[in-house]
């Protein structure tokens, strides 16, 4: 079977950022790893070794992730913790409101609305719940189901974590906007009015809203549409990776959306060698579908690689504003 039929990666960002080369310290909000964080008890935590790729300036799209060595088949290349995440609507009673991991019933938190699958998860979500939970979102929240939104829900978090001090506001500026129409523009207009207003009416002091102004909303929701990830997590835990990736597939099921950095420096190609999966929860794993030489670019596959050629073109040029000629397409695959 192929690996354009095996894969269907449903990623929503088309990344264009400045050079950055990932060394030890990683970005602010990012983890990346080339081994399992996990050490057990009695051992001496080891710290991981810069992940195996490169950002740089490519030929003829933008920046790219490329090769620093010789990467094999199966390979783990890093990990990634979001910079921001949300569950679905759907979803967000079965899954942890923090980590995006299924949870059981018994694992739900003693709060109506949302659940957690660790104490951990619950602690780290103090971050923003304590802003979040002074507010009311009930008008949000319709807005965004109404509408079949999801990317205002991660702009919400994101501005809660800001209100609460856990992050600055420019932390995505990074990030590569995509272009908005006049009627895009309008259309985020009132999901901001109706954002900013369950701030005022929970009463949040003018000076700590300073950043929270229509230009800032529509700067990050336009930064959020193209570089945020659909998250499909795999049941459990498996031993060989490439058996992970095939199960993703098989037990596809969104449970919500999340930004991360490293990640979203990956360019497209419709026959990818590199692949994230996300097992258990919204963790990112990058791994390598085939074996991949010293300074080849590592890509992955934007959308659902199984479609014909002129399917994938026209997604691709609505969804994200480029023709693919990666080789597959070219050779009319």
């Amino acid at each position: 079977m192929s690996n354009w039929t095996l894969l269907r990666h449903s990623r929503c960002c088309l990344s264009r950022f400045k050079t950055q080369r990932f060394q030890k310290n990683a970005p602010l909000g990012s983890t990346f790893s080339t081994s399992d964080e996990a050490q057990a008890d009695n051992e001496i935590p080891v710290q991981a070794a810069p992940p195996p790729v490169q950002v740089q300036l490519t030929e003829s799209s933008g920046r790219g992730v490329f090769a620093t060595r010789r990467i094999s088949a199966g390979e783990l290349l890093h990990t990634a913790k979001p910079l921001v995440s949300y569950p679905s609507l759907s979803t967000i009673q079965s899954v942890c409101y923090f980590c995006l991991k299924k949870v059981k019933n018994s694992a739900v938190d003693q709060s109506p609305s949302v659940a957690f699958c660790s104490e951990k998860c619950e602690e780290q979500a103090k971050s923003f719940l304590g802003v979040e939970g002074k507010a009311d979102w009930v008008d949000f929240n319709d807005y965004c189901r109404s509408h079949g939104l999801k990317y205002p829900l991660l702009v919400k978090r994101f501005a809660c974590m800001v209100l609460s001090g856990a992050t600055s506001a420019d932390l995505l500026d990074i990030l590569q906007p995509a272009m908005l129409s006049p009627r895009m523009i309008s259309e985020m207009e009132e999901g901001f009015d109706i954002l900013k207003s369950a701030f005022k009416v929970a009463k949040f002091p003018d000076e700590k809203m300073a950043f929270l102004t229509k230009q800032w909303y529509t700067g990050i929701l336009a930064r959020i549409r193209i570089n945020a990830f659909r998250i499909e997590c795999a049941g459990g835990l498996y031993e060989d990776l490439l058996q992970a990736a095939a199960a993703s597939v098989e037990a596809e099921g969104a449970v919500g959306n999340a930004v991360y950095m490293l990640p979203s420096f990956y360019n497209h190609d419709c026959d990818p060698n590199t692949h994230i999966i996300w097992i258990e929860s919204a963790d990112a794993k990058v791994m390598a579908l085939r074996d991949v030489e010293e300074g080849e670019e590592l890509r992955i596959c934007y959308i659902d690689a199984s479609m014909d050629r002129d399917a994938r073109q026209t997604f691709l040029s609505q969804g994200f504003g480029f023709h693919c000629t990666c080789l597959r397409c070219m050779s009319g695959d």
